[in-house]
């Protein structure tokens, strides 16, 4: 991204109007409160879809494990007649 220059210690993003650069800190900062809501809400969204994905992977897990423990209760019943 490249910048534009200005005097005031900020220059606006060339490729983002909603974004400039503090040149005290050389951050870059969302003007848009409406943007950065949209961000924020993306954050989260992907949070709480990673902790879906933990719940599933869990799941399966606890699945896999059960169904280990029949197969070995099955073969203990069909050997022993």
């Amino acid at each position: 991204m490249t910048r534009k220059k200005s005097v005031s210690g900020v220059a606006k993003v060339e490729d983002n109007p909603d974004l400039i650069r503090d040149f005290t800190s050389n951050a870059i900062i969302n003007k848009s409160n409406t943007g950065f809501q949209k961000r924020r809400a993306q954050i989260n969204a992907s949070k709480a879809q990673q902790e879906i994905d933990t719940k599933q992977r869990e799941d399966i897990d606890t699945l896999k494990h059960d169904m280990q423990q029949i197969k070995q209760l099955l073969t203990k019943l069909v050997g022993d007649k």
